[in-house]
């Protein structure tokens, strides 16, 4: 693939968290009925990050989990013949709680299909709402992001790719062209 550009470092993507995590602040004011569940793999450091913005202005810790979806996708069978299942973690009931599902990146909105199916394996959430840290366009399903950090027009071609620290050794979100 080749590199189109870059569109955060590691300054911006804190900007767009904490921004995030004020927006989350003013639209839930019952924290103690908020819940924060990040999808793996990338979604599990943002929403680690948007916890402790959140802990940091008000004071609160809030409940944090992490989700795999890989069995819940639609399209498991075409993308790996026996795929990797990591652990699921969410350390808290889910009942009556708003829920906010993390990923990195909103596509087409299968992921977060997939991780809204989890979730209500574990019971029935008063609401679920759902934070990315970029919002590319292109989806096939009607979902739509309640928090989004920056929005990156793209092509179908091309692929968002974004870095953190936890996973990767750097922060930063970067546009590719395949080849």
């Amino acid at each position: 693939m080749k590199l189109k550009a870059r569109f955060m470092d590691g300054a911006a993507i804190d900007r767009a968290l904490a921004r995030i995590a004020h927006e989350i602040i003013e639209r839930n004011t019952n924290l103690d009925a908020l819940a924060l569940v990040g999808v793996r793999t990338r979604g599990v450091p943002l929403t680690q990050r948007i916890a402790a913005f959140i802990k940091n202005v008000t004071g609160k810790e809030i409940a944090v989990g992490i989700l795999d979806i890989t069995l819940y996708r639609d399209d498991l069978g075409i993308i790996n013949e026996h795929p990797v299942i990591n652990s699921t973690e969410i350390p808290f009931s889910v009942i009556n709680k708003t829920i906010i599902i993390v990923d990195d990146v909103l596509f087409t909105g299968r992921t977060v299909r997939a991780a809204i199916d989890a979730i209500m394996e574990y019971g029935r959430p008063k609401k679920i709402q759902l934070a990315v840290l970029v919002d590319r366009g292109h989806r096939e399903l009607p979902i739509h992001a309640d928090y989004s950090g920056k929005n990156i027009p793209t092509m179908r071609s091309e692929a968002v790719i974004v870095n953190l620290n936890e996973t990767d050794g750097d922060d930063c979100v970067e546009l590719y062209e395949a080849e």
